[in-house]
């Protein structure tokens, strides 16, 4: 495994670390430009280009996709006022992924280039702010050295200066070397923002010229040369530009890559010449070339002899804890187990709070509104059931504030560098962890995320297993049922059982995911292991404001699906529990819901019950997993409804207290611990969400996979429930 810390990037590794982004050729050119400038903002992962694009449009950013992929496509507008030279009053801001340079592999790679250069049905943009980390400026200069030779206007953003504050490079300097403005920043803190929203706009209406000239070898440019005539007619431009897309396309196109609609004149004229190229590595003499140049330029950037400080030994002394091959380990374990145990400890007076005032809602409704199916409907269909999931709302908030944090800091990085060396084992690339990292929040974006990597057996691999990992949905159920039949106490050792519990579900499914990975990748997707390229980003103290804004969106979408899927599966499911209706005994009474075990839902529930019974569930656990289906926690709407059909009065008790306190006909509870523990396993592993389903069809374009990762997560669900529970009644629990 190769990774980066805080620092330069090793010469050997830079061929290797190539993050490639290619140009989409097809259509007949670039996009018409847009009725107001275009400004977009590039830079390496983790050197704040985010947050540089939210300082400049105020954070109104708007999601799209990027044209022909479902990559998201952020914009925002950027207001100019005050500003002349014939401007419009506003600019449009994109804010391009993250990456390393412009060489690109894969399809979805192909984004920054196509967006700088306004290829693949892009608009052209007529400014890009490139952000530079000022503690990593030779790797970062690299990027913008390939901006420039691409002949687009250039504004540098120098950020993080404040985490070089003992050696920062000159900003003056710097934009002297490369004949472009270069504005000092801070994004976390706002710092800079205002000088560079000025250059910008001095950059629309008067467009820097660049200075620097890389020195290819002749040899290089000769091939370039040879391969200029074979680019397609719609990226000719000028001299300079088709040399760096020439020099582009000898470092991008191979025999394993997957571009898309790369013309056949010029995939065969690339492989021609890396034929002809024996004994030269073309790659490396490229790159070579621009790191020579740039090598010269540096030491003059600085006022200090060293250029490149020594990673501070705080970080050093950190680092030597927490990526310890075991000591790591025990650190993350630990802090995972803080987590979980706050989810509970510092969100159930929030969660017993929000019941309390949905039941003073029902009662409140119950007693304006007439009787009838509608009052029914709207009191126990929408508010108690949709209410029953917002109530895990305050956890659901405190899991995002916890991630956030984490990944912020930095410290998530190390996690994945110490998953690595397991990952790999398995069969799994090591960069695959971040989108699993991710699938703690949601299946989704996590899938989304497997764009990044290059080999579409790696992605395949990925995406199968990804829903394995406990997301987001599964903490509403996860929580009900601990806290419901789990009492809030300690084990021996002073440890809590509730956040011990949640941490394991959590580790099990970890650990399910990485053996599905290890079956999988030997069976059904085959493919050798490639090794992983992890940048190591230097340890900060996260942004309040972002963490905030971060739990919000979350809160936004939890809510949101709260309103549209879980809101229409709670109502089918009243329908269910609510039809076929009954003559009330008192005449002229309208018909009243029946009894639940005699609803449609009920015998639904009862026909599958014969399935569930040898897992410890009964045919109303059934209607719930029915239910759930379509979204996990609609679960827990469903045993809202289920617990909450009968009455609505002062001494109603809660949904917990209900499920606590069912029993069967001769007394003994119905939800016992074992009960509790089998339905957690199935939640971990079956595949309960039309969501991912979806989006893993539009992912593969096939509707085999998303088939399979349903069939294989239910039966391994059903296996591993039916081997806890019966496992458990043989050992007397």
């Amino acid at each position: 495994m190769l990774f980066l810390q805080h620092g330069r990037v090793p010469r050997a590794a830079i061929v290797t670390l190539r993050e490639r982004i290619a140009p989409r050729p097809s259509g007949a050119g670039p996009a018409a430009q847009a009725s107001r400038p275009l400004v977009a903002v590039v830079g390496n992962p983790n050197v704040g280009k985010t947050a540089i694009f939210n300082r400049l449009t105020g954070e109104n950013a708007r999601i799209g996709n990027y044209p022909g992929v479902t990559v998201d496509r952020m914009t925002g507008t950027m207001r100019l006022d005050g500003q002349d030279g014939g401007l419009p009053s506003s600019v449009e801001v994109l804010d391009v992924p993250g990456t390393y340079s412009l060489s690109a592999r894969s399809a979805e790679e192909q984004i920054a280039i196509q967006a700088i250069l306004g290829l693949g049905g892009n608009p052209r943009p007529a400014l890009a702010v490139v952000v530079i980390d000022a503690g990593q400026l030779v790797r970062n200069l690299y990027l913008t050295l390939q901006i420039l030779e691409l002949g687009v206007p250039v504004v540098v953003a120098l950020n993080m200066v404040d985490e070089v504050a003992d050696n920062p490079p000159s900003a003056e300097a710097l934009a002297h070397a490369l004949g472009v403005p270069v504005i000092a920043t801070n994004a976390r803190r706002g710092e800079g923002i205002v000088e560079l929203r000025h250059a910008i706009a001095m950059a629309l209406a008067r467009p820097p010229v660049p200075r620097l000239a890389v020195d290819y070898p002749e040899s290089v440019r000769r091939d370039a040369a040879r391969l200029v005539a074979a680019l397609p007619a719609a990226w000719r431009s000028t001299p300079e530009r088709d040399l760096a897309l020439a020099l582009w396309a000898l470092t991008s196109i191979e025999d394993e890559d997957q571009l898309r609609d790369i013309a056949p004149e010029l995939r065969a004229r690339c492989h021609e010449l890396h034929a002809e190229a024996e004994g030269r590595d073309l790659d490396r003499e490229i790159i070579a070339a621009r790191y020579a140049l740039l090598d010269a330029q540096v030491p003059a950037l600085y006022t200090s002899v060293e250029p490149h400080p020594p990673k501070r030994a705080g970080t050093a002394r950190l680092d030597a804890v927490l990526l310890h091959p075991v000591l790591g380990f025990v650190v993350f374990f630990g802090v995972m187990l803080l987590v979980f145990q706050a989810l509970f400890a510092w969100a159930d007076p929030a969660i017993t709070l929000t019941e309390t005032g949905i039941r003073l809602l029902q009662r409140a409704l119950v007693a304006v509104a007439p009787p009838g199916l509608l009052t029914d409907l709207v009191v126990r269909g929408v508010v108690g059931g949709v209410g029953n999931v917002i109530v895990f709302l305050p956890q659901i908030l405190l899991l995002f504030l916890f991630m956030s944090l984490l990944e912020d800091s930095g410290y998530m990085a190390r996690v994945a560098f110490l998953m690595d060396r397991i990952m790999r084992a398995l069969g799994l690339h090591g960069r695959a962890f971040v989108p699993m990292l991710s699938g703690f929040a949601c299946a989704v974006p996590a899938i989304l995320a497997t764009r990044t990597m290059e080999r579409q057996r790696d992605r395949l691999l990925t995406m199968l297993v990804i829903p394995l990992m406990t997301c987001s949905a599964r903490l509403p159920v996860y929580t009900l049922i601990i806290g419901t039949l789990f009492p809030p106490r300690s084990v021996r050792g002073g440890l809590p059982v509730q956040g011990l519990l949640m941490a394991a579900m959590y580790g099990f499914s970890t650990l399910v995911t990485l053996a599905a990975a290890f079956v999988l990748g030997r069976t059904v997707v085959r493919g050798p292991e490639i090794p992983l390229i992890l940048e190591l980003p230097p340890y900060r103290l996260p942004s309040v404001a972002i963490t905030v804004r971060t739990m919000l969106e979350r809160a936004g979408d939890f809510l949101r699906e709260a309103g549209t899927m879980i809101l229409l599966c709670t109502i089918a499911l009243w329908a269910l529990l609510a039809f076929p209706r009954v003559p009330d005994p008192v005449p002229g009474a309208p018909a009243r819901p029946p009894a639940i075990e005699d609803s449609y839902g009920g015998r639904l529930g009862r026909a599958i019950e014969p399935a569930l019974a040898p897992l410890g569930f009964d045919w109303k656990i059934g209607i719930g997993i029915i239910g759930a289906f379509a979204a996990r926690e609609v679960f827990v709407s469903t045993m809202g409804l289920i617990y909450g059909l009968d009455h609505i009065d002062e001494e109603a008790p809660s949904l917990r207290e209900r499920i606590r306190g069912e029993t069967t006909a001769e007394g003994r509870a119905v939800y016992t611990p074992l009960v509790g523990l089998s339905l957690m396993v199935f939640f971990a592993l079956a595949c309960q969400c039309m969501s991912t389903l979806a989006v893993t069809r539009r992912e593969t374009r096939s509707l085999r996979w998303p088939a399979f990762m349903f069939a294989y997560m239910t039966l391994l669900a059903w296996a591993a429930s039916f081997v806890v529970y019966q496992g458990g009644t043989l050992l007397g629990l």
